[in-house]
């Protein structure tokens, strides 16, 4: 995908997964698009997740540009179905922004950090 920047590991993106959901229980979280395109514009985006298998791609590809503007983290994972899931949704889900991390600020903090790292691996 032209908008993914970088590739996370199958154990990043369960970990992944798992923080949206104990975020979900304990904090907050935006699904879809528009609502997380709104969570970043006004900063309220703590980390913003991405699924790979969007299509038409052109749905999601402004989400790592806006969130690298407002220095927001984001990381990718590889299914939109289990990124519904695990926001608690039931359907699928292109991108969510956790606004309030709850009980899972250590789960959002590590993920944020490894997608980081990934990122300026992959711009080196």
């Amino acid at each position: 995908m032209a908008y993914q920047k970088f590739e996370p590991s199958d154990t990043l993106a369960e970990q992944t997964y798992n923080a949206i959901e104990k975020a979900d229980d304990s904090g907050k979280v935006v699904v879809g698009t528009n609502e997380v395109t709104k969570a970043i514009e006004r900063n309220e985006a703590e980390l913003v997740v991405i699924a790979n298998d969007v299509s038409p791609e052109e749905i999601v590809m402004h989400l790592p540009a806006l969130a690298d503007e407002k220095d927001t983290a984001f990381t990718f994972v590889p299914e939109k179905e289990e990124l519904g899931l695990a926001a608690g949704i039931g359907v699928q889900s292109a991108a969510i922004a956790v606004t309030s991390v709850g009980q899972a600020e250590d789960e959002i903090d590590d993920v944020k950090l490894k997608s980081r790292e990934l990122l300026e691996k992959d711009e080196e």
